[in-house]
Parts: C-alpha cells; structure tokens; sequence
C-alpha cells in the first residue's frame, strides 16, 4: 500500500493537487474532504452566471465527485468540514452529517481551505436581502433572488474585483446599480491614475459610483432595505451585494501547531510547505512571498492556486519543485473595457520606498490605419538596472497580451532592454510593426540612457512657481483645454522659436499623451535648454487631477432623420487627429450639411462637445458604444430650438452665479434660488471665488504641501459651511446658531442639506482655479463634486444664461 494523503478542501488547489498526485503516484490513498456539495467549479464565472452571459450552470461546474472517483481513483468526501488537525499523531478531525465526527490519518497532508468572505460585525448586515458571493451556493441563491423577487435597485459594497464584477452583471440583468467603496478608488491593486478608466466606465454604463464612503448600518423597511453610509446618505435597495473583501478560512488550525500570519494566513516555504513536516498548503489561505521584492504576500487567485497545487503535490511524490512567488497577474473586465495588471504596482513601491522609474505610453493595439484600433494606456515601472518590477494597462483591445507578455519577461528576471528584443507577432488587424511591449520598452531604455528626461505631474505640481510650462500641442488641442499657465509653442514651430525660451530656467513639456513632448525634449536638450518630459502627457492629468463628470449622451431633437449624413471614420487616430479630420470634413460640408463621425479616442467623447461649441456648429448626437465614440455633427447652428430650450427668442434660459461671500446667510440664500431653479429643469451653475470658496471648505483638515503664507490663509478662514459668520447681527457666533435653529424648527433644509440638494439635483458647483490659488487651496480641500474653472468657463456658461447673479 502507498502512501495515505489527505487534502482539504477542493476547487482549485485542492483538486488540483488529488489529479496531479494520481499521475505522479498510481499507489497512493488519496482522500478529498470538501465542507461544501461540490469539489471543483469555476469560482471566476460566477458572476457572469447571475449576469447571464454564462446560460447554463453545469458549465461551472469542471468536475464532480463521481468523475474524479472514475477517473483519477480518488476518495471524495463531501460534505465533509475537518475541524482540526494533530500534527503530533499525523490525523485530522472531521465532521459529517452522516458520520458524525470521526479521525482520519495522514502520512502527507495538503491544506487548501481557501477564503471566506467578510462580514463585519455591523447592525442588520445579517437580512436576508444581503448575500455575499463565494461559492456555487452562494450563487443558487443570488440568482434565484434575481430571477423570481426581479429586483429593481441593487447595492455592490465593496469595489474589489468580484464588486465591480457583480455590479457589471448586475446592471446587464437591468437592475438599477449602485456600487459603494469606502476607498477613493475601486480596484485596490492598481494604481490611482490607472482605475479612473474603468470608474469611468462604469458610470457611463449606468452605475452609480460612491467613493471614499462607508457604510454604517443595514434597515429593512417595507419596500425592500436601507443602506445608511457614514457620509449620512441613504440607498434604498432590494437587492445588497457583500464584496468587502476575503480572509483565510483557517480558524481549524489555530490550536493546531502550524504557524499562521497576522492575518490568519498558513506561512508556507517555496516547497508549499508549512512549518510542520508533511504538511503543505495552497490557495487563497497561504502567505507566501513576492516575486519582486522577496516580502511577505498573500494572493488569492486561481491561477496561482492551481500552480500551487501542483508544486505541492509534487513534493508529496517526492519531486523537488519550487514555487518562486507571487506576480499578482491579473486582468478584468468592465464592460467593454479591460484592465490588467502584472508586478508591483507604483503605490507600493512608494510606500516601500523603493528606487524606480516609470513611464506612461498611450500606444495603439494595433496598426493605426487599420480600422477598429484603440489606444491602450501602458505604465511600466522598473529600477535603475532595467529591471521591470510591474506594469499596468487598460483600454478596448490588445490589453490582455501585452500584460502577459510583460509578466512572462519579469518571470524571467527581465530588463526593459529585453522588451526592446522581443519579436512579437505583426500584422495589421493584430499589432503593429512596433509592438506596444516595445514601444514600453523603447521609452523605459530611453530614461535609462538619459535620453529621456521624465517628470511626472505630482513633481510638477509641486514645483510649479519654479518651471516653465511648454504645450508643445496644436494650437486647437491647447484651445480645448491645458495646464492653467503654461504657454503654447506646437512641436513643428519649436525650433524656429527657441529664441522665446530662457536657458535659465527649466522647462517642463508635456503634449497629448508624452510622444511629441519627448522629440521637444530632445530638442531642447541638445540646443542647451534644461528640459523635462511629463510621462503621460496631458491625457494623464486631465484623466487623473480633472476627473470629468459623465455627462449622458447627447440625443438632440434635431437629429438627422433621413438626412443623408457623410460618414467619417477616425479609428485609430490619437488626440488631435479626430479633431483635424473632423475640422477637414467640415470645412467641405456645406451649412446645414450632416457629418457623423467615429473615433476610438477616449477623449474625443469631451472633445468633439467643446470642438463644436468654439466652432459653432451643431452637435446632434453623441453616444459611446464599444470602446468608440459616435458623433453626428450638422455644420452651423441650430435653426430649430429643442424641446428643452427656453420659447425667448434668444433661446438661453441657464442660470448663473457668483457667489462671492462667504457669510452663511448669503450662502443659505444662494443655494436656495439655485435648488428652486434646478427644480424648474434649468441648468445652474454657480461660481465660487475669494471669499465664497469657504462654503466649500471641508470641515475637517486636510494633510496637503502649502507654502507659509498658504497655510497661514488656511488658518484664518473658516474651514466649511458650519463656521460661516452671519452678514449681520452675527454677534459672535450666536447669530449664527440662532438662524440655524430658527431654519430647523421652520422646517427650512440647512446650508448643509441645501448643498447636498444642490449637487444631487445636477447644480454645477464652479471653484474659480485663481482664488483658490490666492487664498492658498486646493482641491483635496474642497468637499466631493466641486468642479475647478477659470473666469473663462464662467464667461462661456454666462453666454448661455439668462439670468445671472452676483453674490
């Protein structure tokens, strides 16, 4: 007789160590105990079950209990929890609803109990309107509540991968979604500026995104259940979704003599062994090691769980094989966008303070003149030796095979210069002649010859009083929006215009995406200048300081019914080419004829609206549909108003103001007259500047870099709308408190309610860019859904109003 092994647990590193150890050892006893129904199923398909996308269940489900018997000769035990391990006599505890508890003994033991999803100890949280989503039982029952209570409105808590997941499936079934993430950002293992592209998706898909938001409490009332956040905002929902995260489900082996983590996960050698000999363990409940930087990791995914398994069950056959770490390759899903990621993310090589350096590409994924070509958004990060420790990407297409790429290079200890060397596959639907893994690779050996001078925004921002801006786009691109303060001198005018720049002083460049601000860098470089490139280029800080708000679609009533429209396709071209080939088509047209065009630029989405209001003509549609942005444009304005313009003949009925005060009285009356005019389905927009900008102050401090004088501004203004003074009769401090008790027993909404009011209700809250600059703030100061404009932006939603009040 063989060997006696018994595994723990199934999925996907148990099961995959019981088939593994069947082909290595034909003589061994081989005992699977699964807590649960069912040993081996698709985890990662969940979701896309209760979405629909995935028709039928069985198709989860890879192998039975009976199918591994049949074929592998392997004893499943279902239904079977072990409850504990002695490592003094080699057996396990285990207990079955037929059995009872019984003892089993083992000369090789391996451990993959896997996770389980947190439920913190918070009031309500156990209704039966709250699931969590781990297992193929947990999934029976979302999809039944699905398909037979067919809830309206539901709430995903948590924005990890298996959150945004469900609140994608969620909204593809119609429901009404909402998804709550007490972090500023979703997705935890990528980096800030690379996450805002798949925030934006989901809120241009119809999900509801809140951010930096906790909750506090679950209440069932009659129609369904409330979810109470710590911001004091309610969500009414029928259906809540608990995705808060995961932890080790090893609370059997406490007292049993195997060293655990800090956070419960079983420390494991690279043979997957534990501290106790014979005794191996995998998945999601271990604590291994990075592959990187050689610290401390826990990663709970399937892919390496499978590989684990398979190590482990190696060196039960007494194969020597060795796990080298964890890479944390990852990719997702949203909507039509995806996301992947591979290394050491940025944010943790800050935290660690590591030496690195980064750079930040926008290639195409394929050859440009090629119809259907996206822009891929690639950040490689990597030390002073070449050496990759991690990259990012998201975008519509090719994402997935360049980050697999990158990740086979750093498994093999690779260089950016290997990522220069690499012959990929080309052909023009695929890639193109230089692949984006080149291009990467390119620009990182670029920084690394000094060839390259790369800055980022944060150092930018931080030195700002001491640099020069240069734009090196177009004229048209700077029109449409840039850096406040920089100056405009396009690429192919630069070196006939040097005489305009100052040796002394340093100049920063940056264009669209950092391709034109490189050839300026160089440029500049070698005629003397001391110049830097901002990696990124100003798609980075548009994306990551300016996050637009998504505005819906445009469906004008105006729009081109059997009109015939000329048709342009702009795919494949980077921002200003859109703009260009739009500007060149419409100069053609005649007034009132119709162009409609496609682009894959994320950006002209933005573009195409503000191309079309500095040109005057009509904007008849815009909408976004796989990763391309649809336009139909009518060349010169509109001769027929739409159902939502004013019967006035100028055809302006938008309300502006300026609220220049910062006393509570004049700020409670503001927010009132804008509340009653959003009410009536105008546009409002009110601008903030000196003095008023304390209305939208937060109330508590907020750790920013200031200068002397800046913080000494911050000091002496009232921090928020809670210490704002009376006008009059304020007689220190009373008056206030006495008109906000006086509001309160008149049943009238406080400034605070007024304001919350104001933004739900779709009023644009406009902080002027050059007060906040005098008066020494910034934006991570001002509370959530400010806007940051400048006079002009004022004078161009004046333009549009019919009334404007100065406050």
């Amino acid at each position: 007789m063989g060997k006696k092994v018994l595994i723990v647990g199934g999925v996907a590193g148990g099961a995959s160590a019981a088939a593994r150890l069947r082909r290595l050892d034909e003589e061994a006893e081989i005992i699977l105990f699964e807590r649960d129904e069912y040993i081996s199923y698709a985890n990662c398909g969940l979701p896309y079950y209760i979405g629909g996308t995935i028709a039928e269940r069985e198709k989860l489900l890879v192998q039975t209990p009976q199918a591994m018997k049949d074929r592998f000769g392997i004893d499943v035990r279902t239904h079977s929890e072990v409850i504990s391990v002695d490592i003094n006599n080699k057996t396990v505890r285990v207990k079955n609803p037929e059995r009872g508890e019984y003892e089993e003994a083992f000369d090789s033991l391996i451990l993959s109990p896997g996770a389980k999803a947190l439920r913190p100890d918070i009031p309500g949280i156990h209704s039966p309107f709250i699931h969590t989503l781990r297992n193929v039982g947990d999934t029976d029952r979302i999809k039944a509540w699905v398909d037979e209570k067919k809830p309206l409105r539901a709430v995903v808590i948590g924005g990890g991968f298996v959150g945004v997941e469900m609140a994608e499936n969620l909204k593809e079934r119609g429901i009404k979604t909402t998804l709550v993430e007490a972090a500023p950002h979703i997705l935890a293992p990528f980096d800030d500026d690379m996450v805002l592209a798949a925030e934006q998706e989901l809120e241009q898909n119809g999900v509801r995104l809140i951010l930096k938001d906790g909750i506090t409490a679950f209440r069932e009332i009659e129609t369904g259940i409330e979810v109470h956040l710590k911001s004091g905002n309610t969500l009414s929902a029928d259906l809540v979704i608990l995705a808060m995260g995961v932890r080790p489900d090893t609370s059997f082996l406490l007292s049993s003599g195997i060293e655990l983590g800090e956070r419960g996960h079983i420390l494991v050698n690279d043979h997957m062994e534990t501290s106790v000999r014979d005794i191996y363990a995998v998945g999601d409940a271990i604590q291994g090691k990075d592959f990187v930087t050689g610290k401390k990791s826990a990663v709970a995914l399937a892919g390496p769980a499978n590989k684990q398994g398979r190590i482990a069950a190696d060196n039960v056959a007494g194969l020597s094989s060795r796990y080298d770490g964890f890479l944390g390759t990852s990719i997702i899903k949203v909507f039509h966008l995806t996301a992947a990621r591979t290394g050491v993310s940025e944010r943790t090589l800050k935290a660690d303070g590591m030496d690195y350096n980064m750079v930040h590409i926008y290639p195409m994924s394929h050859a440009s003149y090629y119809p259907g070509g996206h822009n891929i958004s690639l950040k490689l990060m990597f030390d002073r030796n070449g050496k990759i420790l991690g990259a990012q990407a998201s975008g519509y297409d090719g994402v997935d095979k360049r980050i697999d790429v990158i990740s086979t290079v750093i498994s093999m200890k690779g260089t950016v210069e290997d990522l220069t060397r690499l012959d990929l596959s080309y052909a023009p639907p695929y890639s193109s002649a230089k692949d984006p893994v080149n291009m990467a690779g390119y620009a990182a050996e670029n920084v690394l010859r000094n060839l390259s001078h790369i800055t980022t925004w944060d150092k930018v921002l931080e030195n700002r009083e001491e640099i020069l801006l240069l734009d090196v786009r177009e004229e048209v691109e700077y029109s449409l929006g840039h850096v406040e303060g920089s100056i405009n001198i396009p690429l192919n005018t630069l070196r006939s215009r040097l005489s305009e720049l100052k040796k002394d002083q340093k100049i920063v460049v940056y264009c669209q995406v950092g391709q034109r601000g490189y050839l300026a860098d160089r440029i500049l470089t070698q005629h003397g200048f001391q110049a830097e490139n901002v990696t990124g280029g100003y798609k980075r800080i548009k994306d990551y300081l300016h996050k637009e708000e998504i505005e819906p679609a445009i469906s004008n009533a105006n729009e081109p019914g059997k009109e015939t429209a000329k048709t342009l396709d702009a795919t494949g071209l980077c921002c200003p080419g859109p703009l260009l080939r739009v500007k060149q088509a419409m100069d053609q047209q005649k007034e009132g004829e119709i162009l409609k065009v496609t682009a894959s630029d994320p950006g002209f989405y933005e573009d195409v609206n503000a191309w079309c209001k500095s040109t005057e003509n009509q904007l008849l549609n815009r909408s976004r549909e796989n990763g391309n942005v649809t336009a139909v444009i009518r060349k010169g304005k509109s001769v027929i108003p739409s159902p939502k313009e004013s019967v006035e003949e100028n055809g302006k009925n938008n309300k502006t103001m300026v609220v220049f005060s910062g006393d509570l009285d004049k700020a409670i009356a503001s927010f009132i007259i804008a509340n009653g005019a959003a009410s009536m389905g105008r546009k409002v927009t009110m601008f903030f500047t000196f003095w008023g900008l304390n209305i939208l102050r937060k109330p508590k401090k907020v750790r920013v870099k200031k200068g002397l004088m800046d913080s000494m501004f911050g000091i002496m203004m009232p921090r928020g709308s809670k210490k704002l003074k009376l006008s009059q009769m304020n007689y220190m401090g009373m008056g206030a408190q006495m008109i906000r008790s006086v509001m309160k027993n008149k049943n009238v909404d406080s400034l605070e309610s007024l304001i919350e009011a104001a933004i739900s209700n779709g009023v644009e809250l406009v902080a002027c860019q050059m007060s906040m600059d005098v008066m020494g703030l910034k934006k991570e100061e001002l509370i959530d859904g400010i806007k940051i404009g400048g006079v002009g932006y004022y004078l161009g939603e004046a333009e549009e109003s019919n009334v404007n009040l100065f406050i």
